[in-house]
């Protein structure tokens, strides 16, 4: 594997920006989406359980019932792809046997030899109660996003990630409650308009030294 520079990387997070305006016209091709969503499904998570389901919309009628639900962000229409993230709302003994199976069938291992690690994903999991788990399982949902946003920068591909979404409306519109998952929050993709006047505004963060320690 052919590693890009640390400029290279830079370069592709300074471009990055949360876009504001997209062209409606550009719309991701084909690899570049089936990479997106293979990095989707790379994202790490806590014991790797991946407690989240992508929806990855492109339906024009389905964005437009989404709209009023999402602040009237224009985003969510205009892009080429809307990414759903939702978080699994039961996480519980069934689904850690069931990512202990999928483990010992990827790396053909011997199931038994996974006990301990089921126990402990089982004690962390059964500590916490319904409510505790689902807002568990939103804060992974965070990982993947991020891990989505610098994937397409790398990729030159815009995002706008947007929490102003009425999660209540996505579940209803989506049936996520019926496949086990609430929603968690969005993200825009496409390419940015021209007329995008945020493009070109330098970003603002604070100084290096004030947000980071190095400890050596």
């Amino acid at each position: 594997m052919e590693n890009i520079s640390p400029k290279e990387l830079l370069d592709s997070l300074n471009w990055r920006y949360a876009t504001k305006v997209f062209d409606p016209e550009k719309k991701i091709p084909i690899d570049h989406l089936t990479a997106l969503e293979d990095s989707l499904i790379l994202s790490p998570s806590s014991f790797g359980l991946q407690p989240w389901h992508f929806e990855i919309i492109s339906n024009n009628d389905l964005r437009q019932e989404l709209l009023p639900h999402s602040w009237n962000q224009v985003q969510v229409t205009d892009c080429s792809h809307f990414v759903v993230f939702a978080a699994r709302e039961e996480l519980g003994q069934e689904e850690i046997d069931s990512f202990l199976k999928r483990t010992a069938e990827v790396r053909n291992v011997d199931l038994d030899s996974l006990n301990g690690y089921g126990q402990m994903m089982s004690g962390f999991i059964g500590q916490m109660d319904s409510e505790q788990r689902i807002q568990w399982a939103k804060l992974q949902t965070y990982i993947a996003l991020g891990q989505l946003m610098t994937s397409a920068a790398v990729l030159g591909i815009d995002a706008c990630p947007m929490e102003g979404i009425s999660p209540e409306d996505y579940d209803r519109i989506l049936g996520l409650p019926e496949k086990g998952y609430r929603a968690s929050v969005a993200c825009a993709l496409g390419y940015r308009s021209l007329e995008d006047k945020y493009a070109e505004l330098a970003k603002v963060r604070n100084k290096k030294d004030e947000l980071l320690t190095r400890r050596t």
